[in-house]
């Protein structure tokens, strides 16, 4: 049966398969509970943690977040609006929420946000609620007059009970992403003419081979061959497509 399954997911039409995808949250066991992973609009996810609520890039409205329980963490990626939304921050309860940003978001947080607000720069990192947040580099290639400069944004790699997750903002794909290692889930972009696509983005995954890897900020994109395409060079990486545009 699984054999015939694949055969048909390869086969049928990747608008058909894309159209048959859910958000729905998943599960990832953790050495200190499961982390469940709530798809919810681009480049936009929320984890949830034993008592702990994250939320990366919160974008497309508060209304996205009503079944969400409040933010403890907030981290930005970077100024771009479907990344530092304003309009959906506003909309949120932050009051018991710690923001994790580059210099460039917290530029433009307004004074409301400042005594919640950690600033961490490519290559530092800090630990808060249990949680490990490291920021590595993300950017576009070549640098010279790139819309995601190197230094400007943050992509991320949390440690959430034992395991090690890769949130790659807005990039290409740059040496310090495919030099990665130990990753177990990965959140990786890939539209142009903002990041890659899926070839540079297949390319890219196939190298630093995390265990669990999901699309996502992918507008535009075919995801469906995308797959194929990591499937082709590593089956053992666990490709999990789901729904970032629905309407709900």
């Amino acid at each position: 049966m699984k054999n015939i399954l694949a055969i048909l997911f390869v086969f049928l039409p990747s608008f058909v398969i894309q159209a048959q995808l859910n958000n729905d949250a998943d599960r990832i066991r953790t050495n200190r509970g499961d982390l469940e992973i709530h798809p919810i609009l681009h480049g936009s996810i929320v984890f949830k943690w034993n008592d702990l609520d994250i939320y990366i890039d919160p974008y497309g409205g508060g209304q996205r977040y009503k079944t969400k329980e409040n933010p403890d963490l907030i981290l930005i990626s970077h100024p771009h609006d479907d990344h530092l939304n304003l309009e959906t921050l506003a909309e949120l309860n932050t009051n018991q929420a710690t923001f994790i940003v580059p210099l460039a978001v917290a530029e433009l947080l307004p004074d409301k946000y400042t005594d919640q607000t950690i600033i961490l720069a490519n290559g530092e990192s800090q630990e808060i609620k249990g949680i490990s947040v490291k920021a590595v580099p993300m950017y576009n290639l070549p640098e010279e007059g790139a819309r995601h400069a190197k230094g400007w944004g943050n992509a991320y790699v949390l440690t959430i009970g034992g395991k090690s997750i890769y949130i790659s903002g807005d990039t290409e794909d740059i040496p310090e992403m495919r030099s990665l290692t130990g990753i177990d889930v990965a959140f990786v972009c890939m539209n142009l003419p903002y990041t890659m696509d899926i070839n540079q983005a297949a390319s890219a995954v196939l190298e630093f081979e995390p265990n669990i890897m999901y699309p996502y900020h992918h507008r535009g994109q075919d995801i469906v061959q995308f797959k194929a395409l990591v499937d082709a060079g590593n089956k053992e990486i666990d490709i999990r497509l789901k729904d970032w545009y629905s309407s709900n």
